[in-house]
């Protein structure tokens, strides 16, 4: 059986006529859709609440809608199965939601990863072929979106309880995968929290980990046994940070081809280009050169680690500090204060209490109600 992967798939102004009116060969070229044709069963992410009414949240970042005829493009690349989990289901609140669902179900296409209640949002998908069962596991970082049980979204990966979920899931399927939404953005490698979160899962019985939301292609290694993806970049997602792009990165990307067979399982890889209206089939041989060339160097961990702290560091005045402060801050700010930050990030006591406070002020779903009942 031949699962193909695909990660970030968004209908934006640019192609929402080729999504509303199915024109498949549009997004995504003739040679694309044969190799998309040629797997027995296709997953992709669905980065986008489809909804014809808009209801924002409030967050940091966009918050990224499209409207419910796009469905017909997602029918017409053949996708099989679309995961919720990711930092933008929740992006037009539980009705956008809502109309997520019903538009999917009402297509015949399956999801995973969403929901409304933490336990529906963390079931998995399995699928039986040819004497085997293949179970699907989608959870996201916690950006936004995630479900509680007190409310609805997407399934976040939490460390006490998503390996466990994931075991028994094992217990049940031959192959399990596991989609991870999380990583830093336009990072091309892994950070050390990464690669131990994806490691405890293979742990758990996971047999092919893809890792996606970073918009660029990352490394990959051999863990336990099992296949770890750090980033495979988008899928369809066109112009949406204007023109040029800052993120040169965004325009590529791969599809993971797993190919499960009677030896076992192997795996290929298939890089693409994006377009005006989508993305086609790449002849740069730079982008698997590049892929393999820091699945190389990866295999260092020292020297992994120490590249994520540079990268960190470097983040540290602009886009975080920053941020956090509402003005603009030099080293010796820094220095002064960082460690208090640190502190604050780092205690778990402080941390749960300072994470736990200000989603209460900002009125997420699980604080609806009151302490006599849900909501």
């Amino acid at each position: 059986m031949k699962i193909i992967f695909g990660a970030d798939c968004v209908p934006t102004p640019a192609n929402y006529k080729e999504f509303s009116e199915g024109d498949a060969v549009a997004l995504v070229g003739e040679e694309l859709l044969s190799v998309l044709r040629s797997a027995d069963y296709r997953v992709f992410n669905l980065e986008v609440p489809l909804t014809d009414v808009e209801t924002p949240i409030r967050k940091a970042g966009p918050p990224l809608i499209a409207p419910t005829s796009t469905i017909k493009g997602y029918k017409a690349l053949g996708i099989d199965l679309l995961t919720l989990a990711n930092n933008h289901m929740l992006d037009q609140g539980k009705e956008g939601m809502t109309s997520t669902i019903k538009v999917l179900d009402e297509a015949g296409i399956a999801h995973v990863g969403g929901g409304f209640s933490q336990e529906e949002a963390c079931k998995p998908h399995i699928i039986e072929a040819e004497g085997k069962k293949i179970g699907f596991y989608a959870c996201c970082e916690h950006e936004f979106s995630w479900a509680t049980d007190y409310g609805y979204g997407a399934n976040g990966f939490e460390p006490l309880d998503t390996p466990d979920e994931i075991a028994e899931l094992k217990k049940q399927c031959d192959y399990v995968v596991v989609l991870y939404h999380g990583g830093k953005e336009h990072y091309l490698y892994p950070s050390p929290r990464l690669r131990k979160v994806c490691r405890k899962i293979v742990d758990k019985g996971a047999d092919l980990v893809i890792c996606q939301h970073t918009h660029c292609i990352g490394a990959r290694e051999d863990y336990h046994g099992g296949n770890i993806i750090y980033g495979q970049g988008n899928f369809v997602f066109n112009k949406v940070w204007g023109d040029p792009n800052p993120f040169p990165h965004w325009f590529t990307g791969l599809l993971v081809v797993m190919d499960i067979t009677d030896e076992g399982v192997k795996y290929d890889y298939v890089p693409f280009d994006a377009t005006d209206k989508g993305v086609k089939l790449s002849d740069d041989p730079s982008l698997l050169e590049g892929f393999y060339a820091r699945s190389e160097e990866i295999k260092d961990e020292r020297a992994t680690e120490l590249r994520y702290a540079e990268f960190a560091a470097k983040m540290l005045p602009g886009r975080y500090v920053q941020h956090m402060v509402g003005h603009p801050v030099d080293e010796e700010f820094i220095m002064e204060r960082g460690k208090s930050i640190f502190h604050y990030m780092e205690c778990e006591a402080h941390y749960e209490a300072l994470h736990t406070g200000l989603k209460y002020i900002h009125g997420y779903p699980q604080f609806d109600g009151t302490l006599e009942g849900k909501k």
